[in-house]
């Protein structure tokens, strides 16, 4: 991605998908041009976390709210050091900032952090056009980058596609390091980081866990020379096909019988893990409003998504694994995707969406409890 500073608000701006439609509008953010995978998510808050959130490397997000970046952007809200989505598109975006929180506007840190984006144009075409087509690759150009359409075209064509696409160490971090229990520490949890949130190590540290994120090369002998009572396996973007050694990783974890807990990436790492394989979406599910339900309880949880692979996993049995029976734990109840597995000879479980609530709804909260749950029961 090549960027330069953003000039005036009129700056012209193309959006080319790779099938050839166009969509023309303002420049948004930083002035260049950019490539990556069209996506849209359906939250209609929580845009900063969206943003920082590693899972979305190499994705240019389309929000389906029109009013975006009402509430600014302030210092509290980053699950990451840093914005990783590939390119911004919005509708209609706010003038001024509302937020008593706020220290700067959406426009000044996309700008800051050379991310080029797109407003003005038709969100709710661009969106109805991704789900009659599928998620697909995209180009956002600005300013002097904007050439002949037939151009600009050949240059999305020539972009990766997310299919094949290994991408957990590039967001991953390369340094071990440790949150500390808040309070009593009751557990030791080594967290593989294929693209870890800053909430999730927060909301175990919040149950008594002392959490050692390690990266995404760690082997097994790094997992468990931290001595831990559970393991964890964290969101993050890519292919789940190309990440054999978290596979490999996590199949020593199963072996040994370690707690284990993982979400959304790890759910699909457990999946392969387990002898399933996994498959891309149409479009795949991002937002905070996505209904799903815990087959073991009956209950319906409204949750927070990002994902565009999913397990090709039977909802309609048990089935037998290298580590015993399994089963789907979770279903989405708009599409009966995947979205969650639990072993029941070994305690290890897993689901596809977010927990952690950033941003998003609390009703997936009681999963840290059942980890805390496994680890207990595991301890006795």
């Amino acid at each position: 991605m090549t960027t330069s500073t953003r000039g005036a608000t009129k700056t012209p701006a193309v959006l080319v998908l790779e099938d050839g439609r166009i969509f023309r509008g303002r420049a948004y953010g930083a002035v260049g041009e950019t490539f990556g995978e069209a996506v849209f998510s359906t939250g209609m808050t929580g845009y900063q976390e969206t943003l920082t959130d590693p899972s979305y490397h190499r994705q240019v997000v389309v929000m389906t709210a029109p009013h975006v970046g009402n509430t600014g952007v302030n210092d509290e809200d980053m699950e990451s050091k840093k914005i990783w989505v590939s390119g911004y598109v919005v509708r209609d975006p706010a003038r001024v900032p509302s937020s008593w929180r706020s220290r700067r506007t959406l426009d000044e840190e996309l700008d800051a952090q050379g991310v080029v984006g797109i407003s003005g144009i038709d969100t709710r075409a661009l969106t109805r056009h991704l789900r009659e087509r599928g998620a697909m690759r995209v180009g956002i150009f600005s300013g002097d980058t904007i050439q002949d359409d037939a151009a600009l075209l050949a240059r999305v064509q020539e972009a990766p596609q997310m299919k094949g696409a290994n991408l957990s160490a590039e967001v991953a971090t390369t340094e071990p390091y440790v949150v500390p229990a808040l309070g009593e520490k009751k557990f030791t949890v080594a967290a593989v980081d294929l693209g870890i949130k800053g909430m999730t190590p927060h909301r175990m540290a919040e149950r008594g866990i002392e959490v050692h994120v390690l990266p995404a090369t760690a082997t097994v002998e790094d997992v468990y020379a931290v001595n831990p009572d559970g393991v964890f396996f964290s969101n993050g973007p890519g292919d789940p096909a190309t990440a054999d050694h978290p596979v490999s990783v996590m199949r020593g974890v199963l072996e040994r019988g370690t707690p284990l807990f993982g979400i959304c990436f790890g759910n699909q790492i457990l999946g392969r893990a387990l002898g399933f394989g996994t498959f891309k979406l149409k479009y795949g599910h991002r937002g905070i409003n996505q209904p799903v339900q815990d087959r073991t309880t009956g209950k319906v949880e409204v949750t927070a998504h990002n994902h565009g692979f999913a397990v090709d996993a039977p909802l309609d049995r048990v089935s037998e694994t290298p580590f015993g029976r399994a089963e789907v734990s979770h279903v989405c109840l708009n599409d009966n995707v995947v979205e969650g597995l639990q072993l029941l000879d070994r305690p290890a479980f897993s689901v596809q969406y977010h927990p952690e609530a950033a941003a998003g709804p609390h009703d997936a909260a009681y999963l840290f409890d059942r980890f805390v749950s496994l680890m207990e029961g595991q301890r006795a």
